[in-house]
């Protein structure tokens, strides 16, 4: 019974994690536009990404609707890191960060099909990606696999 409880444990702590990741990323490519529009010499379209999030913030329905198509995009691709992750054990900070890339850049891919040609887009996605696969594993990776640690009973 307590395996079974672990692994439920498990369960919501991936979960949780993803959800606090995608709010964190989401936040983090903000901040990437924001960073590169101060930049000398950035183009406009740099700008117009900046105050985009104001409209997220102003009209809330639109910031849910961003944050539910941004699990929608990411969910599938996430779900299968995280089960590799957990099933292998897999506890490096480094492996969830390029999984969250990963995760980012194809979730842009499906909503642009034509997104190799956006690459700078696919950059930054990927970058906030990176922001977010950490804070997944500061949530749920650093305790990562469905098998409990095994104690020494013999100290």
């Amino acid at each position: 019974m307590a395996v079974v409880g672990y692994v439920l444990k498990r369960i919501l702590m991936v979960l949780a994690g993803y959800l606090v990741a995608v709010l964190v990323g989401l936040i983090a490519l903000v901040v990437i536009y924001v960073v590169l529009s101060s930049l000398p010499n950035a183009p406009s379209y740099f700008e117009l990404m900046q105050f985009t999030p104001v409209a997220v913030l102003v009209v809330p329905p639109l910031g849910m609707f961003v944050y539910f198509l941004t699990i929608v995009v990411t969910g599938m691709q996430t779900l299968v890191f995280a089960l590799v992750a957990e099933f292998f054990s897999l506890r490096s900070y480094w492996l969830h960060m390029l999984f969250g890339a990963a995760a980012a850049a194809a979730g842009f891919a499906l909503l642009w099909p034509d997104a190799p040609e956006r690459w700078a887009d696919m950059g930054i996605i990927a970058g906030a990606g990176l922001v977010a696969g950490l804070v997944y594993w500061l949530i749920a990776g650093r305790d990562a696999g469905f098998r409990r640690p095994s104690i020494d009973r013999s100290a």
